[in-house]
């Protein structure tokens, strides 16, 4: 599997996670997959403290399921995969937000990751 197709199984599997709050068992052959999943899992309290600092106006619970679901996966992968260059964590946070989110998203998304990355520098 292609990672852009196994972000988007992995935004969908976290997407529903986050709306009917239950757990699952991460059963798939793919590993960079079932990496995003269990990584974003495994430390969701440290992304969501991070993604927070670095909204203005919005708090992270008030954020749609889809945005915030997105900036999960790519704050995990900025954070904590060093294989995955930045600026392809990005693009494909501002893809799945112009698939998933609404016309603004994207926009939303890119500035929210520019500012995390910031801190990282």
């Amino acid at each position: 599997m292609k990672r852009h197709e196994a972000r988007e199984k992995a935004f969908q599997t976290l997407f529903q996670l986050d709306i009917n709050e239950i757990e699952i068992e991460i059963k798939n052959d793919d590993p960079y997959l079932e990496t995003v999943i269990r990584g974003v899992i495994e430390n969701v309290e440290a992304i969501d403290l991070l993604v927070s600092t670095h909204l203005e106006n919005w708090a992270l619970e008030r954020l749609p399921y889809a945005e915030r679901t997105i900036l999960r996966i790519a704050t995990y992968e900025i954070k904590y995969l060093d294989d995955i260059p930045v600026n392809v964590s990005i693009n494909e946070a501002i893809e799945l937000a112009h698939k998933y989110g609404d016309e603004k998203s994207g926009q939303f998304i890119n500035g929210v990751l520019s500012k995390i990355i910031k801190l990282g520098e």
